[in-house]
């Protein structure tokens, strides 16, 4: 049996991405061949597989922490959120259906031989499966079918480390409470746990340590400091991206927070440029004025969104923006947004229906019901600069303003640029991580005295940096002899 090790936490962004993507990286450090591993994930930021599927981003970082490539079986159930229709259900990387909350419940027990099936598949000629578990297996009441925690955990018969957030306080009632909310096989398989998010002294927890191991006699592996880094690697849920505070001189760019916004790791390049200020514009405020650029992300469903703009004013504010000289940019959901009508005939997101856009660019797109997934290369038009990334998107846009595309891909053009070069969009994702178009289109806006020279550099001296971090502060050789089946 390949060695496994299963966290768990003790309620939602307690850290357990993270967790596994440094555990990924200081074992792989080690020589071991390492794979994540969730069984069901809830995210509408999605990575593209070598198969041509889709899985959580998150997994596709933890992936990239164990230096491996991004396969389907890494999550073999993700659940997108979308209006109307409730969640788009992938299943080992391809549209199984859609789902309402209740509905999914009864899918459960048909999907969890998949997942065994994927578990099996990614422990192959592996030397360690680490599993990222999703919320919290204290929460009894979803615990009939589980294939997400304590339910997986069972039938695959592996064990867990429970972890705990400290930042967000009531640490030992995070343990404590959750241990004594399991069943007496949980319980036994629940090895130990790792408080996570420490700020401060160490050793003024040791007491709180003693508290945790006598309430429920597990083994404590380690009290990991706050990693100040952490905001340097792509965030799970777009809410935990922040604004950055604009400095003097700063080029400021808005990105309005959609209800379904997709695949926001297309932010992580500019929140990382030194002198970029990024807004985060949350539902009911309005996009300031004087911004450099707004930037449109992707959605994950257009039609639903493009509401929301207008019920916010944000469509409003875009327009001002424009007629004062300001640049948008749009990316998939976003770029469809920047045309004259979206129109859904087949009911993919919701009701069929056709409604407008905000008509600043001559095309219309419509919604069909095959997805393109792919990585691509290509050029910028304006630069002729290469820049590379990934689609992810249905629908098909036409019209005249396709004539002055912004991108050449191995596909073919891709996209619009406006005849004044301010208002421009594409399906690409991900094509601010290449730095040369990156340095480029903020050069429009100011002469740059500082900038990030390599965005991918930067996340793999953060990932070995956060393994540093585990290797210092947990006891990693205790962890590994767990996953090994030490009891």
């Amino acid at each position: 049996m390949t060695a496994a090790l299963m966290l768990q936490g003790t309620g939602s962004d307690v850290g357990k991405s993270l967790l596994v993507a440094g555990l990924a990286r200081a074992y792989s450090n080690r020589g071991l061949k390492v794979r994540p591993f969730k069984p069901q994930n809830m995210s509408n930021n999605a990575a593209v597989t070598i198969e041509g599927g889709e899985i959580g981003r998150a997994q596709a970082l933890q992936a990239r922490a164990a230096r491996t490539p991004i396969r389907n079986d890494m999550n073999p159930v993700l659940l997108k959120p979308q209006s109307e229709t409730g969640a788009q259900v992938i299943v080992q990387g391809k549209i199984y259906g859609n789902a309402k909350a209740r509905d999914y419940q009864a899918l459960k027990p048909q999907l969890l031989c998949k997942v065994l099936e994927s578990f099996a598949r990614i422990g192959e000629g592996t030397d360690l499966v680490l599993i990222e578990g999703a919320g919290s297996p204290a929460e009894i009441n979803l615990r009939a079918h589980d294939i997400a925690n304590m339910g997986f955990a069972e039938a695959a018969d592996v064990p867990v480390i429970l972890a705990g957030d400290i930042d967000r306080g009531g640490v030992i009632a995070q343990i404590v409470g959750t241990h004594m909310l399991l069943s007496a096989s949980e319980q036994k398989r629940t090895r130990g746990y790792i408080i996570n998010k420490f700020r401060g002294d160490l050793t003024l927890f040791d007491d709180g340590l003693k508290i945790v191991s006598e309430k429920t006699g597990l083994k404590s592996f380690g009290v990991l400091p706050f990693f100040d880094q952490a905001s340097k690697l792509p965030p799970e849920d777009a809410f935990s991206i922040t604004s950055r505070p604009a400095r003097e001189g700063a080029i400021r760019i808005a990105v309005p927070i959609f209800s379904r916004i997709s695949n926001f790791d297309d932010l992580d390049p500019l929140l990382a440029e030194p002198d970029v200020a990024v807004h985060m514009i949350k539902a009911g405020d309005p996009i300031p004025s004087g911004m450099d650029v707004i930037l449109l992300p992707g959605s994950k469903a257009t039609l639903a969104d493009m509401d929301f703009v207008r019920a916010q004013g944000w469509d409003i504010d875009i327009h001002a923006h424009v007629r004062q000289g300001g640049t948008v940019v749009g990316l998939c959901g976003g770029y469809q947004m920047l045309g004259r009508r979206l129109s859904d005939p087949g009911g993919i997101e919701g009701p069929a229906r056709t409604i407008d856009s905000l008509n600043l660019l001559e095309f219309t797109t419509t919604l069909s019901g095959s997805k393109k997934l792919v990585e691509e290369t290509g050029t910028e038009t304006l630069t002729g600069e290469i820049i590379s990334g990934y689609h992810m998107h249905v629908g098909l846009s036409e019209g005249p303003a396709l004539a002055r595309p912004m991108l050449q891909l191995s596909s073919g053009p891709d996209g619009v640029i406006s005849e004044n070069n301010r208002i421009m969009g594409c399906y690409l994702h991900g094509i601010f991580a290449s730095d040369k178009f990156r340095y480029n289109f903020l050069n429009r806006f100011k002469l740059r005295k500082e900038k990030l020279d390599d965005f991918e550099f930067v996340i793999e001296k953060t990932l070995d940096q956060l393994a540093d971090h585990m290797e210092k502060h947990l006891d990693l050789d205790a962890l590994l002899e767990v996953a090994n089946g030490a009891s």
